[in-house]
């Protein structure tokens, strides 16, 4: 008969499948070897995070140019002009943010006020002046983000902004870092 050990006897003997009792000793210690090499394994790949897994300090604000690129550029473009991948999205094409001197301040002077109050609280009942009804209200997404931090939502919005105003026509973009800690 296929796939039967002739030498097999019930109850014991040469070839009867029973392990003596040294050879039952040993295969304990393997096992528990193994067990504790898998545990020991286990543990400290737990201890040794991969620097993908390193987390920013809970105080950490990003740059502006690096919110503006991830919340901002897509639809106003890189270079603020408007031209961004999904200018196409908003019922009104997006606002040419590098022009923010020119349309909304007297004295030459970056609109710090009115920018922050855009983010904060979208463009407002007027619209049509103030920017598409499309553009969301980041004020409430960074309230999120931040875990309802206001220091830090402050510090987002400034750093925007002090972003935006190194972009103004006729300025060379500044390039912003980023805070460890909101003010």
């Amino acid at each position: 008969m296929l796939g039967v050990d002739q030498n097999f006897r019930p109850g014991g003997g040469s070839g009867s499948g029973i392990l003596a009792p040294e050879e039952a000793m040993s295969m304990r210690y393997a096992v528990a070897f193994a067990a504790l090499l898998l545990v020991a394994g286990a543990a400290s790949a737990k201890r040794k995070p991969s620097p993908k897994q390193e987390r920013f300090p809970p105080t950490y604000v990003p740059s502006g140019e690096q919110l503006y690129k991830q919340f901002c550029a897509s639809c106003h473009g890189v270079d603020a002009k408007g031209r961004g991948p999904n200018a196409d999205a908003p019922r009104r094409p997006p606002a040419d943010l590098s022009t923010l001197t020119i349309r909304h301040s007297r004295d030459g002077k970056f609109p710090y006020a009115y920018v922050s109050d855009v983010l904060l609280f979208g463009p407002g009942i007027n619209a049509s002046t103030h920017g598409s009804a499309d553009m969301p209200a980041w004020g409430p997404i960074f309230m999120f983000l931040d875990k309802r931090n206001e220091a830090a939502v402050r510090q987002r919005i400034k750093n925007v902004s002090d972003y935006l105003a190194s972009l103004q026509a006729g300025k060379k973009p500044v390039k912003s870092t980023a805070l460890s800690g909101a003010p």
